[in-house]
């Protein structure tokens, strides 16, 4: 079982010797076969176990009693433990939603402040081949493309799941024989609420799997390995759309009635790179900026298709969809917003745009936030490698130099804004970027953001840069970005 964990850790580079990781423990046999592993490959070097994280959701009676089986077991493998408690009754009251969703987000709440508390670098949770096969099914009868059947990525951010090659059953088989040979906290708990059928989750791994393995013992491992097609082809997709958006994106510049007005919250298209890309791209581009207007209503494929057409069509014409307006107007298609200006929190106020040029090598002031932006060449071998350059999350950044040949420019943030962290596995607005690093709203429109010659984000400066920019070869150029307050 821990060649198994091993094999899965290093094909995904989830963890290295030096990564300091926080387990997360229930109590279930998974969440201890994961305490077990995670101990076993600090042992051998192969990470540093800085301590487990335990969330006691106060939903059963047994929750006092599987808390105090956490804390035990960490005693016993004489690691630190975070304990918190959540009241997650009445979170799912005061915020509306279901009892799962809302000891979800207190989960994963928890989790991160373990990490910050632990000094660690990432969470390892315990999600199973089972978990996965399970995820799939749920995401396919809700109508999920290929981004939601992907299903659970092996590393989301600074969550990792080391056990998503193994099955529930091999886990609890290796717990007992470690019982048989001894060792008493091998043993788990049972979470009696994982047999509520009013749960879907439960409906599905009581009652749907059993019947598919009725007709196809292996279903678990192909629905899994369902999950992880669609996941690499999500992840083209997701690459091609990118390309395209680069080659179709047009400014809305008409669309501001003098200079000093708020920017509309909107998206234009040049239609022509549209009508010639593969339609399932183009409808890619278009669902991912319609998302961004939708102000959290959801974004079909019917509403997608609905836009393309009209990119696609031979005349000017448009379409209502949830939370926008779709314009065909010439040879341009428009996706403006119909929630009407956006507000100080959503948008930056045009008064405050800035962009200025930056020349390889150069630098550009910026006085009215006080600080410079400069940019130098460099190899990455000459280069010390430290994680904070390596992710730009701190004063310096290294990016590769083979893809920003031309003169790059500094602004500040734009409605819409999206890029990829790294580490992250997909998109993520930059307006929820700055949420999740807790950066304030009045000093979110003076953080400058380094673009390349199409306007793509390649370094938030201070902050993080984009995957397609980080370095990944000694032998590469690089650009040396550099923020430094003046």
């Amino acid at each position: 079982m821990i060649d198994k964990v091993r094999d899965f850790v290093r094909r995904h580079d989830l963890i290295r010797s030096d990564t300091r990781v926080v387990g997360a423990l229930s109590g279930g046999s998974d969440s201890v076969a994961l305490a077990h592993i995670l101990n076993e490959l600090d042992s051998t070097g192969e990470l540093r176990l800085t301590g487990f994280v335990h969330l006691n959701h106060q939903l059963r009676v047994a929750a006092a009693d599987d808390e105090r089986f956490c804390r035990e077991l960490a005693d016993a493998l004489r690691r630190p433990i975070v304990v918190e408690r959540a009241d997650v009754r009445a979170r799912a009251r005061h915020e509306r939603r279901s009892i799962e969703a809302a000891a979800h987000a207190a989960r994963y709440e928890s989790f991160d402040r373990a990490r910050t508390s632990l000094n660690a670098d990432v969470v390892a949770v315990g999600h199973t081949r089972d978990d996965q096969a399970e995820t799939f099914l749920l995401r396919l009868v809700r109508g999920a493309g290929p981004r939601g059947l992907a299903g659970m990525y092996p590393r989301n951010g600074s969550i990792v799941r080391p056990l998503l090659s193994c099955r529930r059953r091999e886990l609890r088989d290796w717990l007992a024989v470690r019982r048989a040979d001894g060792d008493r906290f091998a043993a788990f708990v049972e979470d009696e609420s994982n047999r509520d059928l009013t749960i879907p989750r439960n409906r599905v791994r009581m009652q749907v799997i059993p019947m598919l393995e009725g007709l196809n013992r292996d279903i678990v491992d192909i629905l899994a390995d369902e999950a992880d097609l669609a996941r690499e082809l999500w992840a083209w997709l997701d690459a091609a759309a990118d390309d395209l958006e680069s080659l179709a994106r047009a400014e809305l510049v008409e669309t501001l009635p003098s200079p000093r007005a708020q920017p509309e919250s909107g998206r234009a298209y040049q239609v022509e790179p549209l009508q010639t890309a593969p339609p399932f791209v183009a409808r890619t581009v278009l669902w991912r900026a319609m998302n961004d207007l939708a102000a959290g209503r959801p974004i079909t494929f019917e509403h997608a298709s609905a836009a393309l057409e009209l990119a696609r069509g031979d005349r000017d014409s448009s379409v209502d969809l949830p939370g926008q307006r779709a314009q065909r107007i010439g040879p341009r298609l428009v996706l403006r917003s119909t929630r009407g200006r956006e507000t100080v929190e959503n948008a930056a106020s045009s008064a405050n745009l800035f962009r200025y040029p930056l020349s390889i090598p150069g630098e550009v002031a910026l006085p009215g936030i006080g600080c410079v932006v400069s940019v130098d060449l460099g190899r990455a071998a000459s280069f010390p490698a430290s994680r904070s350059a390596v992710v730009g999350n701190g004063p310096v950044a290294a990016v590769r130099g083979d893809l920003c040949r031309e003169i790059l420019g500094v602004r500040n943030r734009r409605p819409g804004d999206r890029f990829r962290p790294v580490g992250l596995n997909g998109h993520k607005k930059l307006q929820d970027f700055f949420v999740d690093r807790k950066v304030t709203r009045h000093t979110r429109d003076a953080v400058p953001i380094v673009v390349d010659q199409h306007d793509r984000i390649v370094w938030v400066a201070g902050y993080g840069i984009d995957e397609a920019f980080r370095v990944t070869d000694t032998a590469q150029a690089v650009l040396i970005l550099k923020l430094t307050r003046a």
